[in-house]
């Protein structure tokens, strides 16, 4: 059997492959942060995937702390009931687990949608907002500056995440992540670059950690206990600066957060810097995910141009990583597990309504969900 079909154990979450669909912002939510007709049927399609797990896109845990306008949020109960809604519908076709991205953009929100390319848009602007952070320093030269969090502020964003958290497990999700990556709020707060404080939230490195340890250790207390928790990181900031976050701070980070009980690690990188450096190939980030790996006992995920399915075998059998995240890939190819199955000599349950379709000469290909 290869090692991508195999079962996998996030805490108490068991999948049955090692296949994870990662958050992929949509922009496709109401103003007021509501999902829309196409979560329901994209979310259905994944549910029809193969994929051992999918993770919805990046949700706001306050209104402030979309990326956009169109941003998901979970940040009162309306939205809850929509997702609970939805997620009843989904599961009803599919025992595939979901999972939930609890996010705050920081200094990154305020957007429009990518593909109407105005960027960042002002607080004066009907759609936009004053973004906040660490400190006073923008993304972009030209961005609004944020405004610098008190510690009051913080305990407030803290609380957020955890009755987020809360509401995602009342709407029916079976783990959630922790957005700590792609330049985003937490993120902000680990870089160097992008904090400048000189109270107990920078400075040091357990100061910069601490905002990131606090969201996750409030989430634990908000949650059934054992109830799986895991978080996405990004393992550099891709600059030559020696005062970039960096791969062995993502490491410092992993082992205090595995010693404190979080589930596993996802491990992108990039997004935190305008002027960031990055290296793209095939499986360019997969270094950083060994890196981490070689250092804690938990799950690793991978991510990063990975579209075939020998590559991810591959990653596996030599121990790089311990499950492949996929984004652009299965939007692209919604039913890539299908077609890793079918080169890789496995058998994959799927929907019994898709039986029929097995290709022919593959007649071990599909078995039914059970």
């Amino acid at each position: 059997m290869s090692l991508l079909f195999q079962s996998i154990q996030f805490g108490s979450l068991k999948l049955s492959n090692k296949i994870v669909i990662a958050p992929m912002c949509q922009y496709s939510a109401t103003d007021q942060g509501e999902i829309s007709y196409w979560h329901e049927e994209q979310w259905a399609n994944y549910a029809l995937s193969g994929a051992g797990l999918c993770i919805v896109e990046a949700t706001a845990v306050q209104a402030k702390g979309r990326i956009s306008y169109a941003d998901v949020g979970l940040w009162n109960d309306v939205q809850r009931d929509q997702i609970k809604a939805v997620l009843a519908k989904v599961k009803t076709i599919s025992p595939m687990p979901f999972a939930i991205q609890l996010a705050h953009a920081g200094r990154k929100a305020s957007t429009d949608k990518p593909w109407d390319g105005r960027g960042q848009l002002p607080p004066n602007h009907a759609q936009g907002w004053q973004t906040v952070s660490a400190s006073e320093i923008g993304f972009n030269p030209t961005d609004h500056p944020p405004h610098a969090l008190t510690k009051t502020e913080i305990q407030v964003i803290i609380a957020d995440f955890a009755s987020a958290a809360k509401r995602a497990v009342e709407a029916g999700f079976d783990l959630i992540e922790i957005h700590a990556a792609h330049g985003y709020l937490l993120h902000q707060f680990m870089s160097p670059l992008s904090n400048h404080r000189e109270d107990e939230y920078g400075g040091s490195f357990e100061n910069r950690i601490r905002f990131t340890v606090a969201v996750f250790q409030a989430i634990q207390h908000a949650v059934p206990k054992g109830f799986p928790i895991g978080i996405r990181i990004s393992a550099t900031d891709w600059m030559e600066s020696d005062q970039a976050w960096n791969v062995e701070s993502s490491i410092e980070l992993s082992k205090v957060l595995e010693a404190l009980g979080i589930d596993y690690i996802h491990v992108s990188s990039g997004g935190l810097h305008a002027q960031q450096d990055i290296k793209i190939g095939a499986h360019y980030q997969v270094p950083f995910a060994t890196a981490i790996k070689n250092h804690v006992k938990i799950p690793v995920i991978t991510v990063g141009l990975i579209t075939e399915a020998e590559q991810a075998e591959q990653i596996l059998q030599s121990g790089e990583a311990d499950a492949i995240g996929l984004a652009r890939a299965i939007l692209y190819d919604p039913r890539w597990p299908w077609h890793a199955a079918a080169q890789l000599g496995e058998t994959i349950a799927i929907a019994p309504q898709y039986l029929r379709c097995q290709p022919y000469g593959l007649k071990a290909l599909f078995k039914a969900f059970t």
